[in-house]
Formats: C-alpha cells, sequence, structure tokens
C-alpha cells in the first residue's frame, strides 16, 4: 500500500464538523467530476474513497447515485470505481458550490473548513511520496486555473511554500520541502500518517548527517595520507641525492619522525615529536621544517 493510499485512508477516518465535511466535498467534486451522458460523476481507484463518499451522500436524502467501474485514463491497469448521481444533481451544485467558477469565501470561512477543503482536495487529486523514498514531493494536479490559483492560496496561507507548475493539461501544485510536506499533513488532522513521516524523515537526517561526517572524515584522512605521501617523495629525493646533512639538526628530526609515523597527521606528528624529546613544536613549527625538505628536494628534481 502506497503512501498517498493510506493518507487518503486515514483521511476517511476522521470525525470532523458538518461544515467542514461540505467543504470537503465540495473540494472532491470541484476537482474530480465529470459529465458523462448528463450525469454527474465522481470517481477513485481507493474504494475507501468511494467507501467515504458514499457515506456522506447518505446523509442527504436529496442525493442517490448508483456505482460502476470506468476505464482508467491514467495509464493504469486498475478500473476506476464511480459513483453516478441519478437523483441530488441541482441540489449538489447549489449546496456545494458547485456553479461558482471561484470558491466563495463562506464554505472556508473558518481554519476548520479550510482544512476540510484541503482534505477533500487530497482526497481528489493529491498524492504525496513516501518519505523512505529517495525524495520529498507532495503535488496535486489539478484541471482548472482559477481552482489551482485558490487552493495555492489557501496552502501558502499556512507558510507552505507551494509552487505552480503548467503542465500540457491542467497545472501541477507541488511542495517538495520535508518541513513543509510534515506541516500539511499537520494541518489535515492525519496523526497515524505524521508520525510515520516525521519517524522516517528523522531517521533519514541522521543517516545522511552520519554519511556526511564519514565522508568529511575520510576526505580528511585522504588528505593527511596524500600529505605524508608527498613528503616522503621529497625525502627520498634527498636521500637518493645523499643531501640529508644539507639540513639543520631540527629539520633531520622532522624527516626521521616522517618516516617513522607515516600515517600520521602534522597535528599527530607534532604532539609526538613533543611527547617523545620532550621539546615542544606546533603543527605550524613542523609545517615549516617539511617546506625546508620540500625546497631542498625541488632543487634536485628541477
Amino acid at each position: 500500500m502506497s503512501f498517498t493510499v493510506k493518507v487518503k485512508n486515514e483521511i476517511t477516518t476522521l470525525d470532523i464538523s458538518e461544515t467542514a465535511k461540505i467543504a470537503l466535498i465540495s473540494a472532491f467534486f470541484r476537482n474530480n467530476y465529470q459529465l458523462i451522458d448528463g450525469n454527474l460523476v465522481v470517481s477513485s481507484e481507493n474504494d475507501r474513497v468511494i467507501s467515504y463518499l458514499k457515506e456522506l451522500f447518505d446523509s442527504y436524502e436529496e442525493i442517490s447515485y448508483k456505482e460502476e467501474f470506468l476505464d482508467n485514463n491514467n495509464f493504469s491497469k486498475n478500473k476506476l470505481k464511480a459513483l453516478i448521481i441519478i437523483k441530488g444533481f441541482d441540489f449538489i451544485k447549489d449546496a456545494f458550490c458547485l456553479t461558482d467558477m471561484v470558491v466563495p469565501n463562506y464554505l472556508v470561512e473558518s481554519d476548520d473548513d479550510i482544512r476540510g477543503y484541503l482534505r477533500g482536495v487530497f482526497l481528489s487529486s493529491g498524492s504525496i511520496n513516501d518519505p523512505k523514498t529517495s525524495r520529498y514531493h507532495l503535488e496535486f494536479l489539478i484541471n482548472k486555473k482559477d481552482e489551482v490559483v485558490f487552493v495555492q492560496k489557501l496552502l501558502n496561507n499556512y507558510l507552505l511554500n507551494a509552487k505552480l507548475l503548467n503542465r500540457d493539461k491542467g497545472y501541477m501544485l507541488y511542495i517538495k520541502e520535508a518541513d513543509k510536506i510534515s506541516d500539511f499533513l499537520k494541518i489535515i488532522g492525519v496523526t497515524k500518517a505524521v508520525l510515520y513521516y516525521e519517524e522516517i524523515r528523522v531517521y533519514r537526517d541522521k543517516k545522511n548527517k552520519t554519511n556526511r561526517l564519514n565522508n568529511c572524515e575520510q576526505a580528511n584522512m585522504d588528505r593527511v595520507l596524500q600529505t605524508s605521501l608527498e613528503q616522503l617523495k621529497y625525502i627520498k629525493t634527498l636521500e637518493d641525492n645523499l643531501a640529508i646533512e644539507l639540513l639543520d639538526e631540527k629539520t633531520k628530526e622532522a624527516l626521521e619522525y616522517r618516516k617513522k609515523y607515516q600515517e600520521a597527521s602534522l597535528k599527530e606528528l607534532s604532539e609526538i615529536i613533543s611527547l617523545e624529546t620532550g621539546k615542544s613544536i606546533t603543527k605550524s613549527g613542523l609545517n615549516h621544517r617539511f617546506r625546508k625538505i620540500k625546497e631542498l628536494a625541488m632543487k634536485f628534481m628541477n
């Protein structure tokens, strides 16, 4: 079961107010309905969503419907389960504000109603990636420009940074920031989905942080090794040319310690020399001695 299905299924279990239900039904119709042979039709691949709509419709004696299966035009093998309205077409248009090009303010007058509307939009046209996948992504596919602008405004009133993209057919409204997607799930009240999403997000963040630290540590080790190999190359050049005696005693001391502790960083090597000789030397001081070794070796390498 996909994460989208889990979220939609949880929406159908929520206890919401009557006005929020009206907003939800309106949003579902506005983003889903078709006219087939003069009949108003809503559909979904999700059986739970259709069962939920039936429960909502059954609370209105003005509405009668029949169930059918329709072909899916979204490149899916799954049939669409559809509710065909056979009574109450005019009632639905009026009660759920389908005759208005733009959603009237009174339909989303309260925060509770706005949340209901957003639930309906998600049930009809939303999808969300499982946080276990490689990217965070929440989207709504909406056909009408007035509707997508309205939904974007609702989302961004909650500071969700929803962005709009034109498609060949309609529009995509999307959110890619993990914390904003989590906020959306909280707004529509799907507590189980939020807990799952946050658990996976925290795990991924920790894993990514660990990987970055490991990569950083590996990069540091690689730099230490590269520096050591270069210093050993210059030392060998001096040995091959019998030029070690041209160095002062302190620099020769550094040379011998590098040969002895080939994998040590400059900081570690300075601490070893200070400890073993009783003469304090800093990383900077040690680096100065190796520059002398390099400068002398370069005279024999050119």
